[in-house]
């Protein structure tokens, strides 16, 4: 950037030289002064020559660098298939407007200047206009006639990733199972947050964000599901959580996430959110009152000679009367399921206890 901003400042100054020595030039001559080389002519163009390379090095590199980085931010808002349909509709207004505008250039002096001009700039403006907004609808419409006997490819859709998501790990498992369709899309501010969560003072907090940046690595490398890091961003937004939801609205997908806050303001918003705590839940084993289970004791339970032991799925296992059997796998028959917001637990009692009531 240093570069070409010291290029832009010197083109900007001898343009702006030369322009001024021409407006100099122009007024030493319409003053009378005609010889090139008197004092009264050379003032004038000096004066202005030097007035322009001095503007030229204030202001080539705020003209010319602050609006180009404004139109780059601007872009990245804009979705890919608005630029695309814009693009289509611009050229086929134009293409229209040829016709009328040749038949306009026949007109009146003045009038066949300006009106084939603004006849193509009408049409071009309409046909984009037109195009962005019904560019659904057209692309259903071009997919619905060129569609192949099989669906469409899994691999346009994508997934927004969280933070809490990527931390928590459990998508890396998820991934290899095969029941992800599309591509992982992790944008660029929620590595920048994992990242400086990895670098905090609190050592839990960063041992927690360099999991989450092991995890990420692991899916590169290992994952079945492709994923992606994307630099789109939504500048006019602060807090990741809401650039997430701007960017998924901008997208069209869902974000996945394990995080309740974001879950509930996605939802509000229309995002489709898709939550590894509630898929986790929902695929846990399903137990009934009275049925056997067998299972390993492995610590004891909060309340006196209870033991706690877990299913193969991780839900939690209280026996009454357990604490004994510690380190033993034994039979125990449900007698009651709690779902909470943490998840499943079952109690249970020692099958022989149980048969002798």
């Amino acid at each position: 950037m240093k570069r070409v901003e010291l290029i832009l400042r010197l083109v900007g100054m001898i343009v702006l030289a030369v322009v001024g020595w021409q407006v100099g030039d122009y007024i030493a001559t319409k003053a009378g002064a005609a010889d090139a080389f008197t004092v009264p002519y050379l003032r004038p163009a000096l004066a202005l020559a030097m007035a322009g390379a001095g503007l030229g090095l204030l202001v080539t590199p705020w003209l010319t660098i602050e609006p180009a980085l404004w139109v780059r931010r601007k872009i990245r808002l804009i979705p890919a298939r608005h630029l695309l349909m814009g693009t289509i509709g611009l050229a086929v207004g134009l293409v229209i407007s040829l016709p009328l505008a040749f038949t306009l250039s026949f007109l009146p002096s003045d009038l066949r200047t300006i009106l084939p001009l603004l006849s193509s700039v009408t049409f071009g403006l309409l046909g984009m206009g037109t195009m962005i907004i019904r560019a659904e609808d057209i692309l259903s419409l071009l997919s619905s006639s060129l569609a192949r006997p099989k669906s469409r490819r899994s691999d346009e859709q994508v997934l927004l990733l969280d933070t809490s998501v990527i931390i928590d790990g459990r998508i890396a498992d998820i991934s290899q199972t095969g029941f992800i369709q599309g591509t992982l899309l992790v944008p660029r501010f929620i590595l920048d947050e994992l990242q400086y969560i990895a670098d905090s003072s609190d050592a839990l907090r960063r041992k927690r964000g360099r999991r989450g940046l092991d995890i990420l690595n692991s899916l590169q490398q290992d994952s079945i599901v492709p994923i992606r890091v994307t630099d789109m961003d939504v500048e006019e937004v602060r807090d990741a959580d809401g650039k997430l939801v701007q960017l998924a609205k901008n997208l069209n997908c869902p974000i996945m996430t394990n995080d309740y806050n974001l879950n509930r303001v996605a939802q509000l918003q229309g995002v489709r959110v898709l939550n590894v705590n509630e898929l986790a839940n929902a695929v846990k084993t399903s137990v009934l009152h009275g049925e056997t289970l067998k299972v390993r004791i492995i610590q004891e339970g909060t309340e006196a000679n209870q033991g706690v032991g877990y299913l193969d799925d991780g839900t939690m296992v209280v026996v009454e009367d357990g604490r004994r059997y510690i380190s033993h796998s034994l039979d125990v028959t449900v007698t009651k399921v709690l779902q909470t917001a943490q998840g499943r637990m079952i109690f249970a009692q020692p099958h022989n206890r149980y048969s002798r009531k």
